[in-house]
């Protein structure tokens, strides 16, 4: 009865760290990072209990397979959010190179009268 009750606890925090990573895609989506980076570090503690009651935890092969189930589950939820913050990145990357590009133009044509004959690299 006891491991049926431990299954149970794990079975919970494996839940809420699925409906977390759920949390964080939509915070990901509302690009709101700060509190995704938050509800990241608040589900350490969460994931280290898992592990260590998994390690103790003699699971039957029904248990197994309910755990599994939720295991892809929540692996899917996280490289999707993975994915998401990848391609965020990229497109921040883009833009900031465009803006490094134009302000490079822009400063090159700002000069006053002792600046005049200079040679700009757009390829830069």
């Amino acid at each position: 009865m006891q491991d049926e009750q431990q299954f149970e606890q794990l079975m919970l925090q494996y839940n809420q760290l699925k409906n977390g990573s759920e949390d964080i895609k939509r915070m990901i989506e509302s690009e709101d990072y700060d509190s995704a980076i938050t509800m990241l570090k608040n589900r350490e503690q969460i994931f280290m209990n898992c592990k260590c009651m998994r390690k103790f935890l003699e699971l039957t092969p029904v248990q197994t397979k309910e755990l599994d189930k939720v295991l892809d589950e929540l692996r899917a939820l996280e490289m999707e959010n993975i994915k998401n913050l990848t391609k965020s990145m990229e497109e921040v990357k883009k833009q900031l190179k465009i803006n490094q590009k134009n302000e490079k133009i822009h400063n090159a044509y700002d000069f006053d009268e002792n600046q005049k004959g200079s040679i700009l690299n757009v390829e830069e």
